[in-house]
């Protein structure tokens, strides 16, 4: 019965969240993950570190409340309100050195060769096949 919690709370895992404000934070090595309502502080950073092999120095979480949304049952019924889900949001920040590669960045690239090199390699190919 252990294992089915531990794989329900993983499925919740699916990685930082990847948007401008995201991107900003990152830059302060601060991750923020969407996370189940029912997680502590210590079981996100328990999380983390397995999941990444990165070593956590702080968690703070977030609730954020669920809009209200109206809804009707016909054309003259009385519009009734509604709320959606609430979600919560960990803000992981990590050891100095560590990272999460969320954007698919490329490790380093080789060289680029500029245009003029490009043309001149392209002349040399030419003059070999004659």
């Amino acid at each position: 019965m252990a294992d089915k919690k531990t794989a329900e709370v993983k499925l919740h895992m699916l990685g930082p969240r990847a948007t401008e404000k995201t991107y900003l934070e990152q830059t302060k090595r601060t991750y923020v993950f969407p996370v189940k309502k029912s997680m502590g502080k210590q079981a996100i950073a328990k999380m983390v570190e397995e999941e990444f092999n990165v070593k956590v120095t702080d968690v703070r979480t977030l609730i954020r409340d669920g809009k209200k949304t109206k809804f009707s049952k016909g054309k003259h019924a009385y519009p009734g309100i509604t709320h959606r889900q609430d979600k919560k949001y960990a803000y992981v920040t990590l050891a100095e050195g560590n990272s999460i590669r969320v954007f698919d960045e490329p490790e380093k690239e080789e060289k680029k060769t500029s245009a003029k090199e490009a043309k001149k390699a392209d002349k040399n190919a030419g003059k070999e096949n004659k």
